[in-house]
């Protein structure tokens, strides 16, 4: 019932603020009733009506006009305590709801030099009251108070709307800030994606390029058999950089069945990748494997893919050693690859975004990275990526 009692209300805004006037008239002139039944001398009846009905007539421009509003109100109630009515709040509806309108719109000078305005006028309409002159209380202090009251009233609802409006815009700008923050985590996860996918698979094959090219004056078919396995490197990096720009679609794009993010499982084939550069990698697990997240299984695996990957091009030895140490409350992932003390080793990191990609992805599931140089030669990563972590939502 309330509801569609609000739905006409606000279908006919019109309506309800002639009603309401109608009602504030009859009160006001209800008061002035009242104080003819209480004044020992009975003021005239025709302007205890008229100056009311202007009052509330004015008050259908309290909105546009809140000040000239105001002012009348404020006259056609200095003229009924003149002629001899008890100011009452009754009396003084069309002036409170006057003094309201521009305390709840206009600014706080302007509100209470209007309330003290006001005030003053209705202090000096009470010293016209005939029987009433001895009351400080009724002739003057109560129209003053009532006055200064509706003025702070609407002064409240003012600051209490400004306060709403300026929480409603830092909630706006928050939301502003948020979204594009997501947008430039969401930029760095799909580019770090687009960086292991293409620089692994590219790297891999570039090697085994230079190994069919370097071997095929001495051993030409071992040569063919290594050129016959750059397609399958090619078609990797085709279906994982597939999936990667798949991201990137519109819900309203024709997809095709993307395959799903690569993980640990995939380790073997890995491998095997790297075994067809002319790298061969030795993987090691400890302790008991624990299922994974699907965000921390690739998380995982893109790590692990890239320090091998920085081995591939930066390492002076063609082998490496993956261990996979498993607790109920981690899982730590080492790389390390040897390297004679009398031979350089280059640093993996140079000018490139492998380590710092690596430490993004560790960083975003709650895990720690480190990378350096071993005392006796080559190079170690180490990863440690949390089992029992409860924020599964950033993306690596």
């Amino acid at each position: 019932m309330s509801t569609n009692w609000q739905r006409r209300a606000a279908a006919r805004p019109r309506a309800v603020e002639t009603a309401t006037l109608i009602l504030l008239f009859a009160l006001t002139v209800g008061g002035v009733a009242f104080t003819r039944t209480v004044m020992p001398e009975t003021p005239w009846l025709w302007p205890g009506v008229a100056l009311p009905a202007v009052a509330c007539a004015a008050l259908f421009r309290r909105r546009e006009r809140p000040l000239q509003v105001l002012a009348v109100a404020l006259v056609c109630t200095m003229g009924l305590g003149a002629l001899g009515y008890l100011l009452t709040p009754g009396v003084m509806g069309p002036l409170l709801v006057a003094q309201y309108a521009v305390s709840a719109r206009a600014a706080r000078r302007t509100t209470w030099n209007s309330a003290l305005t006001a005030a003053a006028g209705m202090i000096v309409a009470g010293l016209f009251l005939p029987s009433f002159y001895n009351s400080l209380i009724l002739a003057i202090v109560n129209p003053a108070a009532w006055v200064l009251l509706s003025a702070a009233f609407g002064s409240y609802v003012r600051v209490r709307r400004e306060y709403a409006l300026a929480r409603a815009e830092h909630a706006a700008r928050e939301r502003e800030e948020e979204a594009r923050h997501r947008v430039v985590q969401e930029r760095m996860r799909i580019a770090r994606e687009l960086h292991d996918v293409v620089a692994h698979h590219l790297t891999l094959a570039d090697a085994q390029a230079s190994t069919a090219a370097h071997v095929a004056r001495i051993d030409p078919e071992k040569a063919l058999e290594i050129v016959a396995n750059l397609p399958e490197s090619t078609a990797a990096a085709l279906r994982e950089l597939k999936a990667a720009v798949g991201l990137l679609r519109q819900d309203t794009d024709p997809g095709d069945d993307l395959s799903p993010a690569p993980g640990l499982q995939q380790v073997p084939d890995l491998v095997d990748a790297c075994a067809a550069a002319g790298l061969q990698v030795t993987v090691t697990t400890e302790g008991t494997p624990s299922p994974l997240t699907p965000v921390l299984d690739l998380t995982a695996y893109r790590i692990l893919q890239e320090a091998l990957t920085n081995v591939t091009k930066h390492a002076a030895t063609r082998t490496a050693q993956v261990r996979l140490t498993y607790t109920p409350r981690s899982l730590t992932m080492t790389v390390t690859n040897d390297t004679p003390t009398d031979r350089p080793t280059a640093a993996p990191h140079s000018g490139g975004f492998g380590l710092l990609g690596m430490r993004e992805r560790a960083a975003a599931a709650g895990g720690t990275f480190h990378a350096e140089h071993r005392p006796r030669g080559g190079f170690e990563v180490t990863c440690t990526l949390p089992l029992t972590s409860d924020d599964e939502s950033p993306a690596p």
